[in-house]
């Protein structure tokens, strides 16, 4: 009944000088008392706190012999001032009734917000009913029980009704009714000036809520309460943050709110965030299920999300409460959001691309899920040990993750082996059946995701494995220890590793495992909702669309088919017509052997119903390419869903997405152009139709706004709007601006911020002070052969042995340059691994030669991720973009880049050709051959006169200048001759040259920041709000669905 914690300390006002009571009584009586109802932390509350009890002036409490009681107070006491307010006030407050009395009298105040009080002792033998006769306003019900609650008055219930307001039964602190006259004189003014508060101060209704409120539910359900309880969201100002902060500190962590640590305040806060997202998240889940409209789902393996933390702060528009609330609480907000772990659901660019986008779905009202896996170690935790890169868990569920929300009632069963039985109908369909042996359990795990300045916050759901059977008693009970666990650790392996090793048939099975597991439950998951508003499947196509992100959720194709014809029993004809008219895809590569492949001795073991199906697709769609385009021979095997190999056939899941998927894409123009010509060419030729470009993108709110917020002022202040947030062409604007010289100083002052952020994490991994004026020359990216990263320590190698020779008078001209160089290769990718010990080895030779001092330095980042890639893209001067032309499909770290000023070295490749289009050749250092000329210098490689540059530095690293020369020669060797796939040697000179005149720019300050101006202002293409917008009106037939209020 509101009773005050025993152990906190009461101030009494007695206890407050009398100076400070003077204060604060000249016009702040009454903003003290609603602030306490309102939940907020005042000095009358928290701190000068005083219980119903009266503390000076009036009656001292009596005996209960006596048949006396003590006088309600509130616990905000009414001293003097606040009484002489509420006096003042007499003529708009209504009269109440008390001790039996009916009848209320309403507040006449003309502006139609009257309301009237009533107190009524005679219906009740128990307690005192209160009638507060109102127009239903949000908030209300939620601040009147407080308000009764700060008068330590117990609420038994509260009631709406219809016609009269809302009743409250209450009792005192002594579990007695209300009946003294000046009790109820102080309940009066105290509810007034509550109430007439609330009606100068409208709150922000959820009108989702409303709108889940007004469908059907259960009899037993009081609607109107249940919504009356949170109708309206939770308050942003600084006291109400700190108190849900405190309050998870407290109930959540069961921490003391007088002794938390920093990681304590961050998942505090972050609880009380998430509070704030999920009331979001429910609100629009119930609106779009109102309204029932067209979803995109979108699935795949990898979501590289970062840190969540900022995101949604800047998200929400709450960053300054925020930081203004932890620091009131003692605490710094850069450490507390340092105490985020990433992550650890992706590796590289197609992860990173897939969070992204659903950034932008969410910002854009797209009604729009995510769909993938929740992996506890993630892909591993890059440790570099001696130059050697090594694998280690990434424990980043730990701690805990307090972005997520577990659904335990949200799991289906996945299937595995076992065989399919054939079973006959009464009507002499067949019915086939799998007897699976082995099932395991997918639960979901749900990650709000949340728009910009917007209420839509999507979902991101993550499944993970748990067995059917949790513990085997019976085998632990007869000492068979290992066994009564093992369903649960083969269960909970399914999810344990993002890619794990497929060197071994092992490996294998575990990922295709693991992508049958996700689209399994996802489908069964899609299917489910929609079957709750629909009762046939007519409507399916129209209400559903999913787009898989590469070929790793293809098994979803012969998934669906399977749940459609097996499990609904509907025919061959029309799952066929439903499957091809939802699923589109994109692809990510043109080289032929990233392409997917897998063994269909493999899927005929681990999925047997499956196997059965896509040998049904292939043989409808072999009749198809026969009857309908006179495809035959040779021909119609190149384009067979099923491979004949030397090792076995195989199923191309390129091919199955191809022929299931009503629409296929491109992610960059070239990249379009190339899979049109080369590994799809002839499935184009019969399908045109299909192929689209959508060129990737990037969202600005992170990789801009969020991670460079000295760019962002100086973009906001210059634009005169911050409006390109979400508008990113709006940053051409700046090009007007690029040639002032007061502009281009600001610029200028804004990067030596960002570089100096990057030198401080520099500094904190390996201990070194870094030269500010040299350039921060940067590649970062997952290390492949393709990318390029050997080229990239090659000519390392040669500029250190160059500024070996030189005389201390020609170092004086010498460009200073710190070479940045981070990603992860692959656990099973030996050259890889190789690549990254070189560029170990070379750093440590030259970070630790008097002889070149500050003119040059190499960092190798270890364990590169999206935080890590938050202070270093804003810090770079020069980013490499450097991939054999043809190779890279897209590429986004260049859009990062180019959007936070950092000029770019790179190839015609991927989207380094648009964005030239978009910001200038002029603009950035391009080199090297194009895509068309890759093919034919291949062929001629063995022949080819290298330059003698290449050969030196390739010398270097062969005789032992860096040690090692036994480990490095495979590296020597795939470089050598035909084995230089990738055309280094063909490309070197002009990189050198490119990388000349890089250093020629970087002596022209006027220049460089010009050209680092324009890279910022024609990047405004490259935002995924753009691609995503393209995405729903070109392939999903997806609307944005804009939150407003319900008709």
């Amino acid at each position: 009944g509101g009773q005050r914690r025993p152990t906190e300390i009461l101030i009494t006002p007695r206890e407050v000088p009398r100076s400070e009571r003077q204060e604060r009584e000249r016009g702040k009586g009454l903003i003290v008392m609603v602030m306490s109802t309102t939940g907020m932390t005042m000095a009358g509350t928290s701190r000068g706190g005083v219980s119903g009890r009266r503390r000076s002036g009036g009656a001292l409490p009596r005996s209960a012999a006596g048949g006396q009681r003590r006088p309600i107070r509130t616990r905000a006491p009414l001293r003097e001032s606040t009484t002489n307010v509420a006096s003042r006030r007499r003529t708009r407050d209504p009269t109440v009734a008390v001790a039996g009395s009916v009848g209320p009298s309403k507040t006449e105040r003309g502006d139609g917000n009257e309301f009237a009080i009533e107190l009524d002792n005679a219906s009740n033998p128990e307690f005192t009913v209160v009638t507060v006769d109102i127009a239903d306003k949000p908030g209300l019900l939620t601040l009147l029980s407080s308000t009764f609650h700060d008068m330590n008055l117990s609420v038994e219930k509260a009631e709406y009704v219809q016609g009269a307001g809302i009743k409250f039964w209450i009792k005192d602190e002594e579990d007695r009714k209300i009946e003294d006259a000046e009790d109820g004189e102080n309940i009066k003014q105290y509810l007034s000036i509550v109430l007439s508060k609330l009606m100068s101060s409208p709150s922000k209704p959820r009108p989702f809520a409303q709108a889940y409120a007004e469908a059907p539910q259960p009899d037993h359900l009081n609607r109107e309460l249940l919504y009356g309880l949170l109708d309206s969201y939770l308050k942003n100002d600084v006291v109400s943050i700190q108190e849900s902060i405190v309050h998870h500190v407290e109930f959540t962590l069961a921490r003391s709110r007088y002794k938390f640590d920093t990681r304590e305040a961050y998942f505090a806060a972050a609880h009380s965030l998430r509070d704030r997202l999920i009331e979001r998240w429910n609100d629009t889940q119930a609106w779009i299920k109102h309204k029932d409209p067209k979803r995109v789902y979108y699935l795949s393996m990898e979501f590289l999300m970062g840190r969540t933390f900022l995101n949604a702060l800047h998200n929400l528009g709450v960053m300054q409460p925020y930081q203004h609330a932890l620091s009131g609480l003692g605490y710094d907000m850069e450490k507390v959001q340092q105490a985020e772990r990433d992550a650890a659901l992706g590796n590289g660019g197609l992860g990173r691309l897939a969070s992204c986008f659903l950034d932008s779905m969410a910002t854009l009202n797209l009604p729009a899920w995510g769909y993938g896996i929740r992996y506890e170690y993630g892909m591993f935790r890059q440790v570099v040990s001696e130059g050697f890169q090594k694998e280690q868990p990434d424990y980043w569920l730990t701690f805990g993750y307090p972005w997520e929300i577990e659904r335990p009632h949200v799991a289906y069963p996945v299937k595995f082996y076992g065989h399919v039985s054939v079973h006959e109908s009464q009507d002499g369909r067949q019915n086939f059946v799998w007897n699976a042996g082995e099932e395991v359990t997918a639960v979901a795990y749900d990650n709000p995701i949340p728009g910009f300045k917007t209420p839509s916050t999507i979902n991101l759901r993550l499944w993970a494995a748990k067995p059917c059977q949790e513990f085997d008693l019976e085998a632990f009970n007869t000492g068979d220890y290992v066994s009564s666990i093992i369903d649960k650790q083969k269960a909970e392996t399914i999810t344990s590793v993002l890619y794990p090793d497929d060197k071994t048939f092992e490996g294998k099975e575990l990922r295709l495992k693991q992508q049958h597991f996700m689209v399994s439950a996802t489908l069964q998951d899609i299917v489910r909702r929609y079957k709750e508003q629909h009762e046939t499947f007519d409507a399916f196509p129209e209400k559903v669309a999913m787009q898989l992100n590469d070929t790793h959720p293809t098994l979803g194709i012969p998934e669906l088919m399977r749940i459609l014809m097996d499990e609904n029993h509907l025919g061959w004809t029309r799952s066929w017509e439903i499957t091809t008219k939802v699923f589109s895809f994109t692809n990510h590569t043109v080289l032929p052997e990233a392409l997917e492949q897998w063994p269909v001795s493999l899927v005929e073991k681990l999925l047997p119903r499956h196997m059965q199906i896509i040998y049904d697709i292939n043989w409808r769609f072999l009749q198809e390419l026969q009857q309908n385009h006179g495809i035959s021979g040779d021909k119609l095997g190149s384009m067979s869903i099923i491979l004949d190999t030397e090792y076995g056939k195989m199923v191309r899941m390129a091919y199955l997405a191809l022929v299931a998927s009503h629409t296929v894409n491109g992610v960059a123009a070239i990249h379009s152009k190339l899979i049109k010509e080369t590994i799809f060419k002839e499935f184009h030729d019969i399908w045109p139709e299909k192929f689209q470009n959508k060129t990737n993108g990037v969202t600005q709110r992170r990789w801009l706004a969020q991670c460079n917020p000295p760019l962002n002022r100086l973009i906001t202040e210059t634009l005169g709007t911050e409006a390109w947030i979400t508008h990113l062409d709006l940053l051409k604007g700046l090009a007007a601006h690029a040639e002032d010289e007061t502009f281009q100083q600001k610029w200028a002052e804004v990067k030596v911020e960002a570089k100096a952020k990057l030198a401080s994490l520099l500094k904190d991994l390996t201990g070194d002070d870094l030269n500010m004026d040299a350039i921060f020359d940067v590649q970062v990216k997952r290390i492949h052969e393709y990318k390029r990263q050997f080229m990239n320590i090659l000519s390392v190698a040669l500029r250190y042995d160059r500024i070996k020779s030189m005389t201390e008078k020609e170092k004086e001209e010498v460009v200073p340059r710190v070479v940045i160089i981070g990603g992860k290769a692959a656990p099973g990718y030996d050259m890889a691994k190789r690549i990254i010990k070189l560029i170990s080895a070379v750093s440590e030779t030259v970070n630790n030669d008097p002889d070149v001092g500050d003119l040059l330095k190499v960092y190798f980042v270890p364990d590169y991720n999206v935080s890590l890639a938050e202070v270093i893209v804003p810090g770079s001067d020069l980013n490499q973009q450097i991939s054999t032309a043809g190779t890279e499909a897209s590429g986004t770290s260049n859009m990062k880049f180019a959007m936070n000023g950092s000029l770019i070295i790179g190839t015609m490749d991927g989207a380094n050709v648009e964005i030239a289009e978009e910001i200038g050749e002029e603009n950035m250092f391009i080199f090297g051959v194009g895509a068309q000329e890759v093919p034919a210098l291949r062929s001629q490689r063995e022949y080819l006169q290298v330059d003698p540059q290449f050969q030196h530095a390739v010398n270097l690293i062969q005789n032992g200048h860096f040690g090692w020369a036994d480990y490095f020669s495979p590296l020597i060797e795939s470089i050598t001759g035909s084995r230089d796939w990738y055309l280094l040697a063909n490309d070197f000179e002009s990189y050198l040259d490119a990388q000349e005149r890089v250093d020629q720019e970087w002596r022209d300050k006027a220049s460089w920041t010009r050209k680092s101006i324009l890279s910022t202002a024609g990047s405004g293409k490259f935002s995924s709000d753009r691609t995503i917008h393209e995405y729903a009106e070109d392939i999903w037939g997806v609307e944005p669905l804009p939150p407003t209020i319900p008709e």
